[in-house]
């Protein structure tokens, strides 16, 4: 992980402001997400956590996730934000999502962005790694970092609370 770097802070700034309008438009009932996918400095797609298709008959956000079988590692019922972004870019810019940043988001209650804990989901870690993504970024508490997406996954495998 590197903290982003004072050259670097207006254009990763200005990714994430463009990234918390994505995820405005989540329809999670738990969480409102948004990602991102840069490349020479323009995004080449986005994508925000609902249920698949949006459809509402998917709809589990207020379950008990204690009620699931511990094989079911994954417990939302919506798709995450990264995990739609990557979809579309490969659906729809595959060559270009190859040595690509992800951005991603988690809005609060007020519609700001909130600082991210530690990499923890190996769902979004694995996709970026396989997707080619070369970089994921965070704002964290004291500061915005880039990770490398290997260096993700493996946070994210690690991850103790």
């Amino acid at each position: 992980m590197k903290y982003v770097t004072w050259e670097e802070l207006e254009t990763v700034n200005h990714f994430l402001n463009l990234t918390k309008e994505i995820a405005k438009q989540a329809t999670c009932l738990r969480d409102k997400c948004g990602s991102i996918i840069v490349k020479d400095n323009k995004i080449i797609w986005s994508g925000f956590n609902s249920p698949p298709n949006n459809q509402e008959n998917q709809r589990r956000c207020n379950c008990d996730k204690s009620t699931y079988h511990p094989k079911i590692k994954d417990t939302t019922c919506c798709i995450h934000a990264e995990q739609r972004a990557i979809m579309d870019a490969l659906k729809n810019n595959p060559n270009k999502i190859i040595w690509s940043r992800l951005y991603f988001v988690r809005l609060n209650s007020y519609w700001n962005i909130k600082p991210s804990g530690k990499p923890y989901c190996t769902i979004c870690s694995k996709m970026t790694l396989d997707s080619w993504v070369s970089e994921f970024v965070l704002l964290h508490l004291e500061w915005a970092c880039i990770y490398d997406t290997d260096e993700y996954n493996t946070l994210s495998f690690s991850y103790n609370n």
